[in-house]
C-alpha cells in the first residue's frame, strides 16, 4: 500500500494545488478543481479580473514577470504528483483553458493526470449527478495513489 497525503483545492485552492505540485513532492495525489495554472494567460480572459491589480500591484502588461513567477506552468518540469483536474465547462471565473493548459503540461512531463470538464457547470460542480460522479472519481483517484485504507480512513 502507498502511504502519504493527498491534497485538494478549488478555485484559488486549485491554483495552490497546481502550484504545490511544482514546489514539493510531499503529496502523493492531488485533485485540483477550477485551478489557475497560468497567470499570464488568465489575465484578461476571466470574468473577475478586478482583484488582480491590487493583488499584484501592477497590470500583467506593466509587470509580466510578477505573473510568470507564480504560474505553475512555468515550473511544470518540477511537477511529479499524480493530479486529477476538474473544471466546469462554463466557468468564467477560472476558465477551463487554465485546467486544459495544466493537464497538457503534466502529460508532457509524464505525470499521471486526468481531466474532467463537466458540461454546463460553472465555477463549482453543482448538478447532483455531476457531484456524485466527481465524488466517485475523487475517491477512486485517492484510492489509486494513496491506497484504499488511507483514502477510506481520511489519513
Amino acid at each position: 500500500m502507498t502511504t502519504g497525503s493527498g491534497l485538494t483545492g478549488g478555485s484559488y485552492g486549485g491554483f495552490m494545488a497546481m502550484w504545490a505540485n511544482t514546489q514539493t513532492d510531499r503529496f502523493k495525489a492531488i485533485v485540483a478543481s477550477a485551478g489557475l495554472s497560468n497567470w499570464v494567460s488568465y489575465y484578461g480572459t476571466n470574468g473577475i479580473n478586478t482583484w488582480m491589480l491590487p493583488y499584484f500591484g501592477k497590470t500583467m502588461y506593466d509587470d509580466p514577470e510578477a505573473y510568470r513567477a507564480v504560474s505553475a506552468v512555468n515550473f511544470a518540469k518540477q511537477a511529479h504528483t499524480p493530479t486529477f483536474i476538474v473544471v466546469g465547462e462554463r466557468d468564467i471565473e477560472v476558465p477551463p483553458t487554465q485546467s486544459i493548459e495544466w493537464w497538457n503540461a503534466l502529460k508532457d512531463m509524464n505525470v499521471p493526470t486526468t481531466l474532467v470538464i463537466y458540461a454546463g457547470e460553472g465555477h463549482g460542480i453543482r448538478d447532483p449527478e455531476h457531484r456524485a460522479d466527481l465524488d466517485k472519481r475523487t475517491l477512486a483517484w485517492f484510492n489509486k495513489y494513496l491506497g484504499e485504507k488511507a483514502a477510506d480512513s481520511g489519513e
